[in-house]
């Protein structure tokens, strides 16, 4: 692409009033973003574009696109890919409202590497549900899924960085500008992502973490995907509108099940009521996508430790009343009768076999 038009992108991509949706329709309408640009005002406002878009054509944002440029020859790990390009996700270009552009930072070959599951949820989770995502989005890069997600805190990262533990792919879609990390503890694992993954926006460089861009990037996440696998999500947690995406486009829905007394799974329960795909392990993901399944991925969210012979009849008990829900020793005292010593005693004595793990704050959980 030479630099006038790749200007006039960028000239496009900052004007006010004009939406994804606007801007396919100019471009079908004209053919190309540098006609766009030298139509006259008259006809642009015939197409219904306000007088501030009118105005803005006029006057370009220059000091914008010269900021946008910057950024694009800062790092070769930087690129640019527009609707218009043949190594657009084909995926992606069939939705409702398809980003016109999209800001790379990382390996863009990733965008063509099938299938693509997206794997979201609460950003406040669980213990045991954050595990849970870690533990499938490794065990589903390595059965050769591209694992897609948010970035976000919570299930977001732990998917993110399950895939990169196994050496998988992964590709994290942004609700800010490439050049800004939300949230700022992520700047680490947004490293390890550009080295060994992708990371997507539609936002322009600069462009800060306001709240409706992470909804609206939630399109895109779920439009890269053939699936999207909900691990933990609260009734309102904005994972569900990742999912409502999904269903909109077409695409399956997996959600895991959890205790109805935990309120971050009464999310994925309602999905499970409208009829997501059960997912109990990663085999019932890779065959909801319609993949081979290999043996190993069968196993309930994996193996549980084996629990050995010698293990005293207390700790046994204990271990009888855990399940991957938290619970505070003082719970277990009321439940198994034994004495608060006895249950620190031998909850000590299963965290040292790794049986039982603990979340800060939170109490003890069996180890999946």
């Amino acid at each position: 692409m030479d630099e006038t038009t790749l200007r006039a992108w960028l000239v496009l991509n900052r004007a006010p009033g004009v939406g994804t949706r606007t801007f396919t329709r100019l471009l079908d309408h004209f053919g190309t973003p540098d006609a766009i640009l030298a139509a006259p005002l008259a006809v642009l406002a015939g197409l219904g574009l306000g007088r501030t878009t009118l105005d803005y054509f006029s006057h370009p944002d220059a000091d914008g696109v010269a900021s946008d440029l910057r950024w694009l020859a800062a790092a070769p790990e930087h690129g640019l890919l527009t609707c218009r390009d043949a190594a657009y996700p084909a995926r992606l270009a069939q939705i409702a409202d398809p980003p016109p552009l999209l800001f790379l930072r990382g390996d863009p070959s990733l965008l063509e590497r099938d299938p693509m599951l997206a794997v979201v949820g609460s950003r406040t989770p669980s213990a045991s549900g954050e595990e849970l995502a870690t533990q499938m989005a490794a065990e589903l890069a390595s059965a050769g899924c591209t694992i897609v997600s948010g970035l976000a805190a919570g299930i977001d990262g732990a998917a993110h960085r399950g895939a990169l533990s196994v050496g998988g792919a992964s590709i994290g879609v942004l609700g800010t500008g490439p050049d800004r990390i939300y949230p700022a503890r992520h700047r680490r694992l947004a490293r390890q992502m550009v080295e060994c993954g992708l990371l997507v926006s539609e936002f322009p460089p600069g462009t800060r973490p306001l709240p409706h861009h992470f909804p609206r990037r939630n399109r895109i996440i779920s439009g890269l995907c053939q699936g999207v696998l909900v691990v933990e999500a609260a009734q309102r947690s904005g994972s569900l509108i990742t999912a409502e995406f999904a269903v909109e486009q077409g695409r399956e829905v997996f959600a895991v099940p959890g205790s109805p007394r935990n309120a971050r799974a009464r999310g994925t329960n309602d999905l499970l009521r409208q009829g997501a795909l059960l997912a109990e392990n990663v085999a019932d993901v890779l065959h909801g996508l319609g993949l081979v399944v290999q043996p190993e991925c069968d196993g309930v969210h994996g193996s549980e430790p084996t629990v050995p012979a010698d293990l005293p009849a207390a700790a046994r008990q204990l271990l009888a009343v855990l399940d991957s829900e938290p619970v505070t020793p003082d719970l277990l005292v009321t439940r198994c009768g034994l004495t608060a010593e006895a249950v620190s005693s031998m909850l000590l004595l299963l965290e040292l076999q790794g049986l039982v793990k603990t979340a800060p704050g939170a109490g003890v959980y069996r180890a999946l």
